[in-house]
């Protein structure tokens, strides 16, 4: 029967890092079933979602431990079970970018939590812009919008928002 870990890594980044982790799960016959990494900083983070059978999980985990014995990287691990698939939820993409200011993830999680809309995914990321110079953020989110909520109410709260918060956005329908 397959079962699952939910897997998070933190640790100096360095070359070979994805490599030797990924290597401990695929030799102890886990299947990495979703997978995101990032450079924070001069850190490495990584977040895995494995499956596999009993024997290999258990194999991992003790494995996956000697990793994190060794002190270069901590991980953390925690048996889970498949997320329930969602029929209700209606899946939205949201892009929006805007200069670099505190505060712009917390407010745009508190407009889609006060309306019980569930985030899915979210990815950040600042930069410097081409031709000005100005610091820049942008940000990615996959939200799920339950059935029971007008999406031309939703879309026309959300652009007067992000007008009012000084943002540049996008709503639409994820895609395939």
């Amino acid at each position: 029967m397959k079962q699952l870990i939910a897997l998070s890594a933190l640790g100096s980044d360095r070359t070979g890092m994805v490599h030797d982790l990924t290597r401990v799960i695929t030799d102890c016959g886990g299947h990495i079933a979703e997978c995101r990494m990032s450079a924070l900083g001069s850190e490495f983070s990584m977040a895995m979602l494995i499956s596999g059978n009993w024997h290999s999980l258990a194999k991992i985990e003790a494995e996956l431990k000697k990793v994190a014995d060794a002190g270069e990287i901590t991980l953390n691990a925690k048996r889970t079970e498949a997320r329930p698939v969602r029929a209700e939820m209606m899946p939205y993409s949201v892009d929006v970018v805007c200069l670099d200011q505190t505060g712009t993830v917390a407010n745009l999680a508190g407009f889609f939590s006060a309306r019980g809309i569930d985030i899915g995914e979210l990815d950040t990321r600042t930069y410097t812009a081409a031709h000005t110079g100005a610091p820049m953020f942008s940000l990615r989110v996959i939200i799920n919008v339950p059935s029971r909520i007008h999406l031309g109410v939703l879309r026309e709260e959300f652009m007067d928002f992000c007008d009012h918060s000084n943002l540049d956005a996008i709503l639409e329908p994820v895609k395939g």
